[in-house]
C-alpha cells in the first residue's frame, strides 16, 4: 500500500515535531512538581497547549492537499505554542522554576515558533498543493 511517506515521510519524522514533543514532554515532568493548588489551572493549561501543538501539528500534515486547511492548522500550532509561552511566564512569576528553566523553555518555545513560521511561509516544501 502506498501511502505517500516516502516522498515527504511522516510528521513525526521532522525536526519541529520532535521539538514540540519533546517541549511537551519536558513541561509534563516540570508540572509534577506543581502546587496541588494548580492542579486544575495553571498545571493544566501548559500541559493542555504544550501538547496541543502536536496535536495541531500532525492534523496540519495530514491535510497538505489543502492550502488553506494546512496554514489554518499551523497557525492552531502558532497560536498554542504562544499559549505554552504565556504560562511559562506564570510559572517564572511565582517563582515554580529558576529564572535559568525558564529561558531554557523560552529558547524552545522560539525555535518551535521559527520552524512552525518556515513550514506556513513555505508550504510547498512539505508537500502542500498550492
Amino acid at each position: 500500500m502506498n501511502t505517500g511517506y516516502k516522498k515527504f515521510g511522516d510528521f513525526r519524522d521532522l525536526i519541529v515535531y520532535k521539538r514540540a514533543f519533546k517541549q511537551a514532554c519536558e513541561i509534563f515532568d516540570l508540572t509534577l512538581s506543581f502546587p496541588k493548588e494548580e492542579q486544575y489551572s495553571l498545571t493544566s493549561q501548559i500541559r493542555r497547549s504544550s501538547r496541543s501543538v502536536c496535536a495541531n501539528f500532525a492534523e496540519a500534515y495530514r491535510k497538505r492537499n489543502y492550502l488553506k486547511h494546512f496554514l489554518l492548522k499551523i497557525s492552531d500550532c502558532l497560536g498554542e505554542n504562544s499559549e505554552t509561552l504565556v504560562w511559562l511566564e506564570f510559572t517564572r512569576k511565582h517563582r515554580y522554576i529558576s529564572e535559568e528553566l525558564y529561558l531554557k523553555y523560552c529558547a524552545s518555545n522560539a525555535e518551535i515558533t521559527k520552524l512552525l513560521m518556515y513550514m506556513y511561509n513555505n508550504p510547498s516544501k512539505f508537500g502542500v498543493k498550492e
